[in-house]
């Protein structure tokens, strides 16, 4: 093993251990002893929340290949995305920015298959928080520094006259917040004893913290990035070059899903939740899939922001938008894998979209999921 392999490795296990990431290895070893090029079963992994739904129903439908067992759960980003590159999963549903960070910065073979869904994420502060310039002082928690969390949230801090800083005290002076990285499911304990201000997180954890009433939603993100993608179903190269069937069948299992998903939101939600799925309460859980009203005076109501939308086609002009705002984003991490890159080149060498066209194509085309402008798209992200 080579020595570059070696610190890659020890790079996400240490990141992982910081992040709480030992989580989900035990699990994992129950169901993934093989490595990918065996040609065994399809191997998933997950975080518990309400984007992954697609991908979970359809294993709850009995849609995956032939002996792929449940999706394993796992409670870090950091955690599922070693187990990724370890080939200890061969499918999972990771953040877009981290496949960007695990292609480019560690050389995983990372290939994004398709979008699982869009939306579905926001900042939830306190009570006592009214506007954004009332964070100054505070410490918000994200769930990975390279997530659209943490990259619209820096904007939206610096839109509105403040800092955001890493590894220092936030100061109210100075008009600064203190970013750390949380894993989900410590987010609405943490913002219950008051040690943060907020965070900025995927559903159902918005959801849990309006209905514990310790927390509001202040902002979705889809009122400040139309219709972004926070998750994608994502691979690796090694395994569409050795089972391109599989790969196939498990993206058509997730399309099926996401156009069931929208005609019966609650009953999804009930199979999901109370520990099927998805850990959280399926009050919360159907909160999240469907907010039958905004909780604060939207700035694009016309765009559903509140609405956790299912479409599986990844634009290039989001990939191309997605790189440009990395480089602005502050982390506390290695950055320098940015500097190769060519935010309009990124999406044809980090996105396959063979078989998501294939399965959009056998559900009825672009129209069936509301893509009025076919695989073309113009992005809107506007601050206020």
């Amino acid at each position: 093993m080579s020595r570059l392999l070696i610190s890659r490795r020890q790079a996400l296990i240490a990141a992982a251990a910081a992040a709480g990431g030992a989580f989900g290895l035990a699990d994992l070893a129950h169901s993934a002893t093989t490595d990918s090029t065996a040609g065994g079963p399809l191997r998933v992994g997950y975080l518990p929340i309400t984007d992954a739904a697609p991908l979970l129903l359809a294993h709850s439908a009995g849609l995956y290949p032939a002996g792929v067992g449940k999706p394993v759960l796992f409670r870090s980003w950091a955690a599922l995305g070693e187990a990724f590159l370890n080939r200890q999963l061969d499918v999972v549903h990771l953040l877009m920015p981290m496949a960007v960070q695990l292609r480019y910065a560690l050389g995983g073979g990372v290939r994004v298959l398709g979008w699982n869904h869009t939306n579905g994420s926001a900042l939830t502060v306190a009570p006592h928080i009214r506007e954004l310039p009332d964070l100054a002082g505070s410490q918000l928690a994200i769930p990975f520094w390279w997530s659209i969390h943490n990259i619209v949230l820096q904007k939206m801090l610096r839109a509105n006259g403040l800092q955001p800083v890493i590894r220092r005290s936030a100061s109210r002076t100075d008009r600064t917040v203190e970013l750390v990285v949380m894993s989900p499911s410590d987010m609405v304990p943490a913002l219950a004893t008051g040690t943060i201000g907020g965070y900025v997180v995927a559903d159902p954890f918005n959801a849990m913290a309006q209905t514990k009433k310790i927390g509001r939603i202040h902002t979705f993100l889809g009122d400040v990035w139309r219709d972004h993608a926070c998750c994608a179903l994502v691979t690796r190269d090694d395994v569409i070059s050795s089972r391109p069937a599989a790969v196939q069948q498990l993206t058509d299992a997730v399309v099926t899903a996401q156009l069931a998903l929208s005609n019966d939101r609650k009953a999804a939600a009930a199979k999901l939740g109370g520990g099927r799925y998805l850990p959280q309460p399926v009050p919360a859980i159907t909160l999240a899939l469907t907010y039958p009203t905004a909780p604060y005076p939207l700035h694009h109501p016309e765009w559903q922001p509140q609405r956790l939308g299912f479409q599986p086609f990844p634009f290039p002009s989001f990939t191309s938008e997605l790189v440009s705002a990395m480089h602005d984003t502050v982390i506390d991490g290695d950055r320098r894998f940015l500097d190769r890159l060519d935010p309009t080149t990124v999406h044809g060498d980090l996105v396959d979209d063979t078989f998501v066209r294939n399965s959009i194509q056998a559900h009825g085309g672009p129209a069936a999921f509301g893509l009025s402008g076919g695989y073309t798209r113009t992005e809107q992200l506007e601050l206020t």
